[in-house]
């Protein structure tokens, strides 16, 4: 974000209205300001604050019935209808383990809330939009023709927070990381490579990885170039898009991580009408809808983790910043083992030669 005078609320409300159809994420950049404060400025006409209690949101959400659930990074934007359902409360990490809908929840990075109306037409779109401290969006939710109107607006009320002002304070860089990128900035210089392939060749569970990364302080590439490509190995950067393809003519199951460090959305199943548009790489499925920027693909690594039903293989990919844009598996269930096809399709995507460990 830039160091300009920040626009006032009455500014911005004009800078939408001129801008209509612009996105709010991009017309906030043009603007040096947060998607928040964007959101933030229209309070008392179309916006409502609410308080981010997101126990109280999951919980009640479920009445709402269907709606589109929003989950996006600078690079991923990742779309799934369905229903909040089999909700797991919690105040470091929440739940949604529904059959559409699957969502893994930090609740303290989520700062600031808003329900919104939009007048698109004849119609209103509603929707439930949070926002980090630094005012980036962690997650949304899209009301549907199908939604519970009533059940919705009462939650609103529910959550709705006595401060209604048009401005909110933003504090970059006061949260530490998590999601997917919550290791620690590290050295691999300390790092021992035999002691990190024995403690990896160990693993029985891939949610044992990060601890392993925090016990060797390293960060998730660090460790990837570090072990060895019995391990970890780079692909070319087309990898991605060769996956999507194949997966699809194979109707082959996969699962697909988007996250920020507030929230990371799973989808769980098939894939099938992948459109390709510009830098964009899309899915465009009945309840899935994803979009991946391929052009801020930096890196891609394959990469197998043990476990007790032998092993797991990942597809990553990282941009500029050293962050994860996204992640893939083959679809499984706790206690089974690793499709096969997947991992003969992760295994044999093109690589780029790189060093073998000691």
């Amino acid at each position: 974000m830039d160091q300009r005078v920040k626009p006032a609320p009455h500014e911005i409300r004009r800078a939408r209205a001129d801008n209509p159809k612009t996105r709010e994420r991009d017309l906030a950049a043009q603007l040096g300001i947060s998607e928040a404060e964007l959101v933030a400025a229209h309070c008392g006409d179309g916006v409502v604050r609410v308080e981010p209690r997101v126990n109280d949101l999951l919980t009640g959400l479920e009445a709402v019935g269907e709606v589109m659930a929003l989950t996006r990074n600078d690079s991923a934007v990742h779309e799934k209808i369905g229903v909040y359902e089999k909700v797991v409360s919690g105040n470091h990490n929440a739940m949604v383990l529904g059959e559409n809908i699957d969502l893994r929840i930090f609740p303290k990075i989520w700062a600031h809330g808003f329900a919104v109306e939009k007048r698109d037409g004849g119609d209103i779109r509603r929707s439930l939009q949070f926002f980090d401290a630094a005012g980036e969006a962690v997650h949304k939710v899209h009301l549907r023709p199908a939604s519970n109107l009533y059940a919705y607006q009462k939650l609103v009320a529910e959550l709705e927070s006595p401060n209604q002002e048009s401005t909110v304070a933003m504090s970059e860089g006061s949260i530490s990381e998590s999601g997917l990128e919550s290791e620690a900035e590290a050295s691999a210089a300390a790092a021992d490579v035999n002691d990190l392939r024995d403690r990896w060749s160990r693993l029985t569970d891939v949610h044992q990885f990060f601890g392993m990364l925090k016990t060797l302080k390293l960060d998730r590439r660090q460790a990837m170039r570090m072990v060895g490509q019995d391990y970890a190995w780079l692909l070319d950067n087309g990898a991605v898009s060769a996956m999507f393809h194949h997966a699809a003519e194979g109707e082959m199951p996969i699962m697909c991580f988007v996250g920020n460090r507030g929230c990371i959305q799973i989808h769980s199943g098939p894939i099938t009408s992948i459109k390709p548009m510009g830098p964009w790489i899309n899915v465009l499925d009945e309840t899935f809808h994803l979009h991946l920027r391929t052009d801020r693909i930096q890196e891609v690594w394959a990469v197998r983790k043990p476990t007790k039903d032998s092993h797991v293989t990942s597809l990553e990919a990282y941009g500029a910043d050293g962050k994860m844009i996204i992640q893939f598996f083959g679809k499984r269930h706790e206690g089974e083992g690793e499709r096969e096809d997947w991992r003969f399709l992760a295994e044999n995507l093109p690589r780029i030669p790189g060093p073998t460990a000691a």
